[in-house]
């Protein structure tokens, strides 16, 4: 799996931390998302696509490699 985020798109909702906490993060200043793992580990799959899936602004997208 890739994951990928477009900043610009970010909302700041705090889903995909909320359930991927070890692949994404947020800014302090803005709430805007932040990528920690790009290539998560199978056991993190899961929760990744669930946060892409309910992002408010589609921010993330997720790639099967």
């Amino acid at each position: 799996m890739k994951v990928g985020v477009e900043v610009p798109k970010c909302v700041a909702s705090g889903q995909c931390v909320l359930l991927a906490p070890e692949v994404f993060d947020q800014r302090e200043d803005d709430g805007m998302v932040v990528l920690l793992d790009e290539a998560p580990a199978p056991e993190l799959h899961d929760g990744v696509r669930e946060s892409a899936a309910v992002c408010p602004a589609a921010a993330s997208r997720v790639r099967d490699s």
